[in-house]
């Protein structure tokens, strides 16, 4: 793992060069300081603008802009973008929303786009729209970098690593510059791993995007999403895309969200070694099988993760024997809500199957670790894997 999960590395300069995840999650987005003005500015409600004479500046209609969004913008592309001038960040009202601005704004009828047919389960609804407008879409698994074998002729690749639910990894690096070598754009959901995990566009990837309804906004009260790219005109049509659909952030979910922010790696580093540790834990258990969490270091993905992950996400995925052992332990769990999200400072859990949709067992568990205590998460875990075992 890299030696960016550290807080040091500060340079002399008061306001920066600042290379730690907390710092630069505490600081993300701040407005120069201005006296008797708070240090976060309240959320904007705006639906228009005063606009004298011709409409110029950057506030002019509250679908287009608002400052709330311009600060939480800032604040992402600090974390998943830093140093990188270029890049452009956009928020959306969720993560389908983002998820489809790059997907609708990028393709055309008759070009074909690489989808992982192991990701999240609305990818294939949005098989559904893309092939309805014209366009081919090919699928393969994530692990393994299988997707290369089907990208010749591709105009984008849609990567999801680690997958949901399964935790597969693919070497971004690797997929994103046999794409490039073949004209292909490459798009990279980052959601399970957040900025403070991995930067996708580090890796190559022209796109960024992720749910922050997740991790990185962390207490399971928001809707929101967001794009980062390097490529002024792939962003131009993705921002025309949010324009003409509206999928637009409210302004107190924005401003939300970027306070949720400072404490993201306060969060991640938590819930993170936690899972680790109760990865460990259910190793031992001869119930448990199908055990995945790329932070293990016996796990199948373990390598290409440590190559380009600086933390292996709050997510750990294994499978009871039946659907029935699988219920009865969710029922028997005490500080684990049935929810169906995930990267929340309360644990969550629940029986994937039962959306249908993913390729997964019936007794397959996709485990949120959250911000409790370690040994009272592990003890509540294996406390409710005793009880239903009979």
């Amino acid at each position: 793992m890299s030696d960016s999960t550290t807080d040091g590395g500060c340079g002399t300069d008061p306001r920066g060069p600042f290379t730690g995840d907390g710092t630069r999650a505490v600081r993300a987005g701040l407005p120069e300081s201005v006296k008797h003005e708070p240090t976060l500015p309240g959320p904007v409600f705006a639906a228009h603008f005063h606009l004298p004479g011709d409409p110029t500046g950057p506030y002019t209609y509250g679908r287009d802009e608002n400052p709330t969004w311009t600060l939480l913008e800032q604040a992402i592309g600090e974390l998943e973008a830093p140093g990188q001038d270029g890049a452009e960040t956009l928020v959306f009202a969720s993560g389908m929303a983002a998820i489809s601005s790059v997907l609708f704004s990028q393709l055309r009828a008759g070009d074909t786009v690489v989808l992982p047919d192991d990701g999240y389960q609305v990818l294939p609804l949005v098989r559904t729209q893309l092939e309805a407008y014209g366009i081919e879409v090919r699928t393969a698994p994530t692990g393994g970098d299988a997707q290369l074998d089907v990208l010749d002729g591709a105009r984008l690749l849609w990567i999801e690593t680690p997958s949901n639910p399964g935790l597969d990894v693919c070497d971004v690096r690797r997929l994103a510059e046999a794409a490039h070598a073949r004209g292909a754009l490459v798009a990279v959901d980052n959601t399970l791993a957040t900025p403070l995990g991995q930067r996708p566009l580090e890796l190559g990837a022209d796109f960024a995007v992720a749910s922050g309804t997740k991790q990185l906004t962390g207490h399971g009260d928001i809707l929101l999403g967001y794009v980062v790219g390097r490529d002024a005109e792939a962003m131009a049509a993705v921002r025309r895309w949010r324009k003409i659909v509206g999928a637009i952030p409210g302004p107190m979910e924005a401003w939300l969200a970027h306070r949720s922010i400072a404490t993201l790696q306060l969060r991640v580093d938590r819930q993170n070694a936690t899972a680790l540790t109760l990865a460990q834990a259910l190793r031992e258990r001869t119930e448990v099988t199908g055990l995945r969490y790329p932070g293990l270091p016996d796990d199948p993905s373990h390598r290409v993760a440590s190559q380009q992950m600086q933390r292996f996400g709050c997510v750990v995925s294994f499978t009871l024997p039946t659907r029935a052992r699988a219920d009865r332990f969710l029922d028997a769990l005490r500080l684990v809500d049935a929810a169906t999200s995930f990267g929340g400072v309360r644990s969550t859990a629940e029986r994937r199957g039962r959306w249908g949709g993913d390729a997964v067992p019936e007794g397959f568990i996709r485990f949120s670790v959250g911000a409790e205590d370690p040994a009272d998460l592990v003890a509540d875990v294996l406390h409710a894997l005793d009880e239903t075992a009979a």
